[in-house]
């Protein structure tokens, strides 16, 4: 049974509505410090994918917080992320997981888009990571969403080896380094992702009752 209140029980289990291990590990990171017992979804491995057909990155999340919520009763946390590139129209936007078709992986992903910019000099190259959370708690709906922003631009060449995605061609604003390159410390404070996750822990902070 679970309770609607999150002051009431602690720590509070929830589902982190992810099989990707490395945004399993951001997260993991980033809520460390909250009294919560974390899961994925390879602890369920039995549970029904649900399709992100929703027209935005909080729609997604939505779908998925919901989706996964309901199959497991567990309070659920899903997100959907992705890269818009200016000159692109914002493309990939909700496509970045699927760019270059079903299955490509990462690096097929960075080489695609990394073509289409090929002829697109340095001060047309900017871009956004974008992430929006969905918190779904158990039989409480509407679900909560965090919304997180990181601007910069697309680099000529991937370069490093920390992150994922297309983290290692996007430099963040401000820096002249790549998300692949730059310390996990300083992802962990201005990635999109660590953005929304910030505004979400400010919520849980203030439903566990504890100092922000």
């Amino acid at each position: 049974m679970h309770s609607n209140n999150i002051a009431e029980t602690a720590p509070i289990d929830l589902l982190i509505a992810t099989g990707n291990v490395g945004k399993l590990r951001e997260f993991e990171q980033l809520l460390s410090d909250l009294p919560l017992r974390l899961h994925s979804l390879i602890e369920f491995p039995h549970v029904v994918e649900v399709a992100e057909t929703g027209a935005t990155f909080a729609e997604n999340a939505v779908l998925k917080a919901r989706g996964y919520c309901e199959q497991t009763g567990l309070w659920t946390l899903a997100d959907d992320s992705g890269l818009e590139v200016t000159a692109l129209d914002g493309a990939p936007g909700v496509l970045s997981a699927r760019y270059a078709g079903a299955g490509a992986t990462d690096e097929a992903r960075r080489l695609l888009l990394l073509s289409e910019l090929a002829d697109i000099g340095e001060a047309v190259r900017q871009a956004r990571f974008v992430c929006a959370i969905a918190l779904m708690e158990a039989a409480t709906p509407p679900p909560k969403i965090f919304t997180g922003i990181c601007e910069g631009r697309i680099a000529h060449a991937a370069r490093g080896q920390g992150g994922f995605g297309y983290d290692p061609i996007f430099v963040p604003a401000g820096y002249e380094q790549t998300f692949g390159e730059l310390p996990e410390a300083i992802k962990q404070r201005i990635s999109h992702r660590a953005r929304a996750a910030s505004a979400l822990k400010a919520y849980l902070q203030e439903q566990l009752g504890l100092s922000a």
